[in-house]
């Protein structure tokens, strides 16, 4: 479960994933088959057509299957709101206790539309009633992966990075320049959130003209 590599050498399949919160990695080797095995999202990149295939389709009768099938789906509605989804997200803006007050958070909210970007947050900021539980990222929230991740106001507990450290990109802001989540960081930005954020909104937002 929860892979970040998948190798097949032969007959045996290669299996890489995170283990202990990401404490460790772990290799697994698989030498019988059906392989099954679930991916983090985001971790791997779609690849390219190649064009040109063709394959027979040869229709299957499902019809006595479905008779035995005891739920049926009658309606599938989009998450209220439009927000993007977490874990499908290709840029996270996550807040964590560093922005000091819930009515701060409108601060990570204009970050990330200005990036078109998902909300995150920390376990703290969740379990303080800041933020609901569906942005919570971390080892007892959502692993997430995306191109981009800004910590704004995170320390870096272990909880979270486990949630997060498979980001391709991570940016920190912290005014601890010890802050663990500076070891797993890209870039960081040492520094109050509060004057960081409107600062690096207002940038972005020229960019983008």
């Amino acid at each position: 479960m929860d892979c970040t590599g998948l190798e097949l050498d032969g007959g045996t399949l290669r299996a890489i994933r995170p283990v202990y919160a990401g404490k460790a990695i772990q290799t697994l080797k698989i030498g019988a088959a059906p392989f099954v095995a679930s991916l983090r999202p985001n971790v791997f990149p779609p690849l390219a057509p190649s064009g040109g295939g063709s394959a027979d389709v040869e229709p299957l009768d499902t019809s006595e299957e479905q008779a035995a099938v005891k739920t049926v789906v009658k309606q599938v509605k989009p998450r209220e709101g439009g927000k993007i989804e977490l874990t499908e997200a290709d840029v996270i803006v996550s807040g964590g206790r560093g922005m000091k007050d819930p009515s701060n958070f409108h601060l990570v909210e204009e970050l990330a539309e200005a990036l078109g970007a998902a909300v995150g947050a920390s376990r703290a900021v969740v379990d303080a009633g800041w933020r609901p539980h569906a942005e919570q990222v971390g080892q007892t929230g959502k692993t997430v992966s995306p191109g981009l991740y800004f910590a704004c106001g995170i320390s870096g507990a272990i909880q979270h990075l486990a949630g997060m450290s498979t980001s391709k990109c991570i940016v920190a802001v912290n005014k601890d320049p010890e802050a663990p989540i500076f070891k797993v960081a890209d870039y960081g930005i040492v520094g109050d959130a509060l004057e960081v954020l409107p600062a690096l909104t207002e940038e972005i937002r020229k960019l983008e003209g």
